[in-house]
C-alpha cells in the first residue's frame, strides 16, 4: 500500500473548558482527494491549525515521509510542503495580486531589490492556468470576493506542495470558477499531491473526493470510500441522526400581507420589482450571481436608495433611509457576509447578540447585564449555539455558530419581516437542517420571512413561494406545489416569461 504523504496520529488539543480534539487520527495518500467532514465545532479547523503550526498539540504526532515532524509555525509547515487555501481570505488588499501570492518570498535582484519583471512573469503564468480575468499587477482590493478567492488558490501553485488543504474553497466561486478549481485539483492529483478537502457541500464531496473522514465533537468517527457510501450515511456519521431532506410540505394558515413592494427599481441593479410577503409565509428568492436579489434586500434594509417604486408595511407606504429606519419599522436583515457585516469579531457572544438593543437594555448609565445574559441564553438554547459561555469572543467560534449568533441577534428583536441572505453558507448539514426548521417555525408563528439562497435544494426546502430572478428582473413566481427544478432553472436563465403563479 502506498505510504501517506501525511499522517496525524492520536492528536489531542485542549482549550480552557473544551477538549477540541480527542485522539484524532487522519492520513492522506499521494494523489488522493480526501474529504474531512463534520459539523461546525466538530474540530476540523482545530485539526488543520495543528497541522499548520498555529496550535501545538497536547498529544499525538504528525508524520511525513515516515518521520515525525514538529510544526513550529505556518512558515515551518509551508517549508515542509503543507499549503493552506483558507475559507476566510487572508489577503493584503492594498498590495498587488503578485505581491500577495509571493508575500515573504518575492524574487530579488542584487542588493535585495525586488525583481518586478520576474515577479509579474511568474504570477501571470500561474494566473493563466486558473483562467482568470485579471493580471499580476491588479490591486487585490479591486477584485471581487470570488476573484480574491482565486488569488488564495493561486498560492498553492507557487510551491512544491506535498499536501494542499482546501477549506470551503467554493464558498465564493461561480459555477464557471468551480470548474477551473476542480481542474486545478485534478492537476495537483496527477503530480502526486495529497488534497485535504473541507466542505459542507455534499454534491462536491461525492463528485471529486476518493475518501471521506468524519469528526464529531472532536472525535474521529471513521473513514469511508466515497464510491461505497451515500449522503445519508455520511450525515449520520457527522451528526448521529437522520435529517429531514424533503421539500417544504408544511401548510399553515397565512395571515395578512406584511410587506408589499411595487415597481421598485435601483438604477441598473434591478428594475420594476413587485412582490408581496404575507405573515406566516416564507418567500424564497433564487437566481444567478448578479440577479439583484441581495440588492433588493439591502434596499429594504435602508442600505440602498431606490430610484423608483414603493415599499408598504401592513398596507401603509414607508420610506426607509437607513438601517435604523428599517429596524424601527420591524425589518431585520441577516446579511450574506456575516464577518464583514453581521458581527464584531472582537466582541463577546452576548454583546454581539444584544448590539441592536443597546438603548433598550440600559439601566441608568450602565447596561442591564442580567437582561443581556438572559437574551443570549434564550437564543443559545433555541439555536443550539455551541460556545463555552457568553464571554467567548465571536471570532473564536466556528462559522456555523457565528451565523447562529447573527440570526439570534435579529430574532431577539422580534421583527415583522425577517430577511435572511444565504442563511446556511459555510454551515454543516446538521446546522442547516436546524436553521431550515427554525425558518419554517418562524413562519408558522406569524413572521413574514424572505430567504435569499444560491442553493436550489435550500430554496425548495424552505419556501412557500419562490421568486426567480434574472438580470435584475423577476421572471416568474412559483408556489411550492408547482415548482420543478427544470422550470426554476429556465426562469433564472432568462428563458421564462413574467407570470404570477
Amino acid at each position: 500500500m502506498t505510504d501517506p504523504v501525511l499522517r496525524l496520529e492520536g492528536i489531542v488539543k485542549t482549550f480552557p473548558g473544551v477538549r477540541a480534539l480527542d485522539g484524532v487520527s487522519f492520513s492522506v495518500l499521494p494523489g488522493e482527494v480526501h474529504a474531512l467532514m463534520g459539523e461546525n465545532g466538530a474540530g476540523k479547523s482545530t485539526l488543520m491549525k495543528v497541522l499548520g503550526g498555529i496550535y501545538q498539540p497536547d498529544g499525538g504526532e504528525i508524520v511525513m515521509g515516515g518521520e515525525t515532524v514538529v510544526m513550529s509555525g505556518p512558515l515551518e509547515a509551508k517549508s515542509k510542503g503543507i499549503v493552506f487555501i483558507h475559507q476566510e481570505l487572508s489577503l493584503a488588499e492594498e498590495l498587488s495580486v503578485a505581491e500577495n501570492i509571493y508575500l515573504g518570498e518575492l524574487p530579488r535582484k542584487s542588493f535585495g531589490r525586488v525583481d518586478w519583471a520576474r515577479l509579474a512573469e511568474q504570477t501571470n503564468t500561474i494566473l493563466k492556468k486558473l483562467n482568470v480575468g485579471f493580471d499580476a499587477m491588479t490591486r487585490v482590493g479591486d477584485l471581487s470576493i470570488a476573484n480574491q478567492q482565486m488569488v488564495e488558490i493561486a498560492r498553492a501553485l507557487t510551491v512544491d506542495a506535498k499536501a494542499v488543504i482546501f477549506d470551503e474553497p467554493t464558498a465564493s466561486l461561480t459555477d464557471a470558477e468551480k470548474v477551473v478549481l476542480f481542474e486545478v485539483i485534478a492537476d495537483l492529483q496527477k503530480d502526486g499531491v495529497g488534497i485535504i478537502y473541507i466542505s459542507h457541500r455534499m454534491e462536491e464531496i461525492f463528485k471529486i473526493t476518493d475518501r471521506i473522514s468524519v469528526l464529531r465533537d472532536g472525535q474521529y468517527q471513521g473513514t469511508v470510500e466515497t464510491t461505497g457510501t451515500d449522503e445519508e450515511t455520511v450525515t449520520q456519521m457527522m451528526i448521529g441522526r437522520k435529517l429531514d431532506l424533503s421539500r417544504n410540505a408544511a401548510h399553515h394558515e397565512l395571515g395578512a400581507v406584511a410587506l408589499e413592494v411595487r415597481g421598485l427599481s435601483c438604477g441598473d441593479l434591478y428594475r420594476d420589482v413587485s412582490f408581496t410577503v404575507r405573515r406566516g409565509e416564507v418567500v424564497g428568492f433564487y437566481g444567478l450571481v448578479g440577479a439583484g436579489r441581495t440588492e433588493i434586500a439591502e434596499t429594504l434594509f435602508g442600505l440602498r436608495v431606490p430610484s423608483a417604486g414603493q415599499i408598504l408595511l401592513d398596507g401603509e407606504e414607508v420610506h426607509i433611509h437607513s438601517p435604523a429606519d428599517a429596524i424601527g419599522k420591524g425589518i431585520s436583515l441577516v446579511p450574506e457576509d456575516r464577518k464583514g457585516q453581521g458581527l464584531v469579531l472582537g466582541m463577546n457572544c452576548r454583546d454581539n447578540m444584544t448590539l441592536p438593543q443597546v438603548d433598550d437594555l440600559r439601566a441608568g448609565p450602565f447596561m442591564a447585564e442580567g437582561a443581556e445574559v438572559a437574551i443570549f441564553d434564550q437564543y443559545r438554547d433555541r439555536l443550539d449555539i455551541r460556545t463555552p459561555g457568553w464571554r467567548q469572543k465571536v471570532g473564536n467560534l466556528s462559522g456555523g455558530n457565528q451565523q447562529k449568533i447573527v440570526i439570534g441577534k435579529w430574532l431577539s428583536m422580534h421583527p415583522n419581516v425577517l430577511i435572511v441572505d444565504e442563511p446556511t453558507r459555510g454551515i454543516d448539514v446538521g446546522s442547516k437542517s436546524e436553521i431550515h426548521k427554525l425558518l419554517r417555525e418562524l413562519a408558522a408563528q406569524g413572521y413574514a420571512v424572505i430567504v435569499i439562497s444560491s442553493e436550489m435544494p435550500e430554496v425548495l426546502h424552505v419556501s412557500d413561494r419562490i421568486i426567480a430572478m434574472y438580470s435584475g428582473r423577476i421572471m416568474r413566481t412559483f408556489t411550492s406545489d408547482e415548482v420543478t427544478e427544470d422550470s426554476l432553472i429556465q426562469a433564472i436563465s432568462g428563458l421564462g416569461g413574467d407570470r404570477e403563479a
